[in-house]
Parts: C-alpha cells; structure tokens; sequence
C-alpha cells in the first residue's frame, strides 16, 4: 500500500526533544516501513526516517530563528501534499484540521488524527466544514451537547 504521512514541521520527526505528535508519527511511519508499505514522509528536512522524505523545509521550525511565520511553510507543504495525492492509497495527516479545505474531493482516501484537544469549543465550526467528513453528530464542548 502507497501510504503518506503529513506531519507537523513544528519539530523533526522524531523529535530531538519535545515533540509528542512527531514522535507517533515516527513509530507509526517506521512501522508501516518494515511492513513493506511504501511510505513518505512529508516534515522537515532534518527528519530521519526509512519512509521517503519529503522535505517541506529545511529543518523544524519551533525553534529556527530564521523563521518568524510558520504558516506560509504549512500552505507549501499541503500544496506538495495536494500535487502527489493521486500517488496514495491513504493520505494520514497529524496537522489538526488545516487540510480540510483542500481535501473535499479526496476525503475517502484520507485519514485526519488530532493529537490535541477535543473539547475546545473553537474546534465546532471545523467539524461542520464537509459532509465527506466522518464525524460523530455530537461533540461534548464544556459538558455540553453540541449538535454538529
């Protein structure tokens, strides 16, 4: 199976130091290698991994003092994400809900996990933004039912 994995360019994966997500993304990415899958990897340059990297920028950004935006570097990545789409079985994203905007039309052959919070009420417009998407019709914000 032809597997991306998309993950945030906040820290290398795996990370030196701080890095939760990445660090799932690592064991997951380095599994499904020795599976036999043919994985890429789309992170930043300074990633190490057995899948093929796609370097989205040239080392992680948290912590690159020439880096002021984070931003403009995650549009780039989404769009080399976009471009390769059809090369995929399974596109896994790590990057919270950035992607959904651009995924409408490919929606069955992606997979999103959020490695943060869920109760946040800022996440309820988000959950509405495709009916592609699967999402559970009730989402429990600060206690309370919400129907999305």
């Amino acid at each position: 199976m032809k597997i991306a994995q998309v993950a945030p360019l906040a820290e290398r994966v795996p990370p030196k130091l701080y890095g939760g997500t990445e660090r799932i993304v690592s064991y997951l990415t380095e599994e499904l290698v020795r599976q036999g899958h043919d994985v890429t990897l789309f992170a930043s340059g300074d990633s190490i991994t057995k899948a093929e990297l796609v370097r989205c920028c040239d080392v992680a950004l948290r912590l690159n003092p020439a880096v002021k935006d984070p931003m403009p570097y995650n549009i780039l990545m989404l769009d080399q994400v976009r471009r390769r789409a059809d090369e995929f079985d399974v596109i896994h994203f790590h990057i919270d809900f950035l992607h959904f905007p651009m995924i409408r039309d490919i929606a069955d052959r992606t997979l999103t996990t959020t490695h943060g919070r869920l109760d946040l009420v800022d996440l309820v417009p988000s959950t509405g933004c495709s009916p592609k998407f699967p999402w559970h019709p009730f989402r429990m914000i600060n206690g309370s039912r919400f129907r999305v």
